[in-house]
């Protein structure tokens, strides 16, 4: 893989996170993290579609008339959000279930659109396609690392597991029900983002 193409996928994990940096895709940050479980799903399935629509895109972007572009993106967004939310409600039923709505709302989410317009418009298949890959990762580790957050001081459990001793309890300790809220996780990402420009000079800047 040559440099160009390793900047390509891998600076949207960090100095170009669509979410820390970009501040794109929060509204379904707040809403799927308040467990672990449905975060890691949503991740995998935003990273598919927004791979996958890049790629797909990308090849027939020299074919689609100017004027009718948004239409063929939100076609394409929509048939691979369709294929994920019924493999989902297949495979994985009860995650789908704690998902509801916002496997539908990839659909209009800001970072497969953006990446659409952005970069697969103007560039070849295989590195739309890491783009795609690249932005899915970065907002799917974000995702990952509020949830786990959220769901351990919240609820005391990672995956649906308790990892908070008994004892702990029987001492005093008690689950933080705040963590629960949508609004911790603005507060999370807050922090998030505060600790990576604290440590990137070029962020400070921008």
């Amino acid at each position: 893989m040559d440099s160009k193409n390793k900047l390509v996928l891998f600076n949207p994990l960090s100095k170009n996170n669509p979410i820390t940096v970009q501040m794109l895709g929060i509204c379904s940050a707040l809403a799927v993290t308040s467990k672990l479980e449905p975060a890691f799903i949503m991740a995998i399935s935003v990273t598919a579609v927004v791979a996958f629509s890049n790629l797909i895109l990308s090849l027939i972007r020299n074919t689609i008339p100017s004027r009718i572009r948004i239409i063929v993106q939100l076609m394409i967004v929509a048939a691979l959000v369709t294929i994920i939310n019924e493999t989902l409600k297949a495979f994985a039923y009860d995650v789908s279930k704690q998902l509801s709505v916002f496997v539908g709302l990839i659909i209009t989410n800001c970072i497969v659109m953006g990446r659409l317009e952005a970069f697969a418009l103007g560039n070849k298949p295989w590195a739309s396609f890491l783009d795609g890959v690249g932005n899915g990762l970065g907002y799917g580790i974000l995702l990952i690392i509020v949830a786990f957050v959220r769901e351990l001081l919240g609820s005391g459990t990672l995956w649906n597991f308790r990892v908070i001793p008994e004892s702990f309890y029987e001492a005093g300790y008690a689950n933080n029900g705040l963590m629960i809220l949508p609004s911790m996780a603005l507060i999370v990402i807050a922090c998030i983002i505060w600790i990576q420009r604290s440590k990137d000079k070029e962020l400070q800047e921008k």
